[in-house]
């Protein structure tokens, strides 16, 4: 007789004849029960599982209706052959297959993840209060689906912070919420259509550039300098639309300057296309004075403007946000408001509350000191322990930095040397749109989620990995 042994699980209601024929039905699928295989009679099967007759005649019954098996008369019953038993490449339960990469569950003493922020100064009290009051009767709306572009209330506050802060010029109805920028660059391409051909800075975000390509686009790679995307570079391609980080690039972190600012925006009137810019963390400059946003420079309505709350506030918020010139938001109405919005209105309306009562300035002036802290000691740290043998590249603004390594180890060596010292650290040959091989490889460290002490320690034990 075949081994037929499935674990009964007495927690659940299912009765258990389906949990015996969804263990022989897998058993088939998987092929550990071959096909003409005879299966054991109803009286072994059930004095050798410890049931009843009648529950071995009911699975049986169902498998033979599925079609997984034949009874033939006063001979028994027997596995059929599925004409295109495509069952067998599914991986059981407990055994994934290979390819499937599993969640990384390394224990790291120090990640310098630059997408982390500050939690331990995140204002939860006040959040939790104002996440309350939306709970409240008199804002059962809130329960209800909104506006396709986003709660009215929350694009207002957005749109006066972004006059204030960044020089950006809207009104709320150019304004358009989603949950998180890969969402609303998905929406844009949509709006743009697929006609224009697409610039992006190399190097650059790797998830926009995924974004673009996911989406069937044309995407040319325009190299970068000591003062961001080459402009004559970018003249010398066939693209309309270009995709850029100017106030942080990322990952180099250059602050572009008014002079390149406005020669981009000159190609732009040239080309009569258009300029995506992702201001992601504007917030966070530590010298210097703010130039302002591409936006604010613009006359001719050419500019997207794109911002995310994750750096600001936290990330699981996901509330990022378009700024389209008026002609495409005009677009926008007639074909894409058919797509709902995506973000909670219970989370739009708790951060509408939280800027309209002041809670959201003091909180970027005092995670402004706070990171400027932790900014410095990353420096200061580098300097004292790894001077000579580093270059810092991008120091003035943002949540991370650029670390040039010049002791002969691979990028892949940095970070596994890094890794045996349970130090997690980033490569920066994922935002080039090829493979580049370069005499000293660069790793990002990203220092937000990190207390000086963390970021101290870390330096010290990468310098042991990496000099010693």
């Amino acid at each position: 007789m075949i081994e037929i042994m499935p674990i009964w699980d007495y927690s659940k209601n299912t009765p258990l004849y389906l949990q015996l024929y969804e263990y022989i039905k897998n058993q088939i699928q998987i092929g550990t029960i071959k096909p003409e295989t005879k299966l054991p009679s109803k009286r072994k099967l059930a004095t050798y599982l410890g049931i009843s007759q009648n529950t071995i005649y009911t699975a049986y019954e169902q498998l033979c209706a599925e079609g997984y098996v034949e009874s033939k008369p006063r001979i028994g019953m027997f596995v059929k052959r599925l004409e295109d038993n495509s069952f067998c490449n599914i991986p059981s339960v407990d055994k994934p297959n290979g390819n499937i990469k599993l969640k990384d569950d390394f224990e790291y003493l120090i990640d310098f993840n630059s997408g982390n922020v500050d939690l331990d100064h995140f204002p939860h009290p006040v959040w939790k209060k104002l996440a309350s009051q939306c709970l409240y009767s008199d804002q059962s709306d809130l329960l209800l689906i909104g506006e396709p572009q986003g709660d009215e209330c929350l694009r207002k506050e957005i749109s006066k912070y972004l006059f204030q802060s960044r020089g950006v010029r809207c009104i709320p109805e150019q304004i358009i919420i989603g949950a998180g920028m890969q969402y609303l660059m998905i929406l844009l391409c949509m709006l743009l259509g697929k006609n224009y051909t697409y610039a992006i800075e190399n190097p650059g975000f790797n998830k926009a550039r995924n974004v673009f390509i996911d989406q069937g686009l044309d995407v040319h790679p325009i190299s970068i300098d000591e003062d961001g995307i080459c402009v004559e570079d970018l003249r010398k391609s066939s693209a309309k639309v270009v995709y850029v980080t100017p106030s942080h690039q990322f990952p180099c972190g250059i602050v572009m300057p008014v002079s390149r600012r406005l020669e981009l925006l000159k190609w732009c009137e040239e080309k009569n296309g258009y300029i995506i810019e992702d201001d992601y963390d504007s917030e966070f400059r530590y010298r210097g004075k703010p130039i302002p946003s591409l936006q604010g420079l613009d006359r001719n309505g050419k500019v997207i403007y794109m911002g995310t709350f994750s750096k600001s506030l936290i990330p699981s918020i996901r509330i990022s946000y378009l700024v389209l010139p008026e002609n495409l938001i005009e677009e926008y109405q007639k074909y894409l408001k058919i797509y709902k919005q995506t973000v909670s209105r219970l989370h739009q309306n708790t951060l509408y509350k939280f800027m309209k009562e002041g809670y959201f300035s003091s909180h970027i002036n005092k995670m402004r000191t706070l990171y400027r802290k932790k900014h410095s000691m990353l420096l200061s740290s580098i300097d004292k322990h790894m001077k000579e043998k580093t270059e810092v590249i991008g120091a003035n603004s943002g949540l991370h930095i650029l670390l040039k390594v010049k002791n002969g180890m691979t990028e892949e060596e940095l970070i596994q040397h890094a890794h045996d010292m349970k130090i997690k650290i980033y490569p920066t040959s994922i935002y080039y749109n090829e493979c580049v091989t370069s005499e000293f490889p660069m790793i990002l460290l990203g220092f937000g989620s990190l207390t000086e002490l963390q970021i101290e320690k870390g330096i010290r034990m990468l310098k042991k990995a990496w000099l010693v």
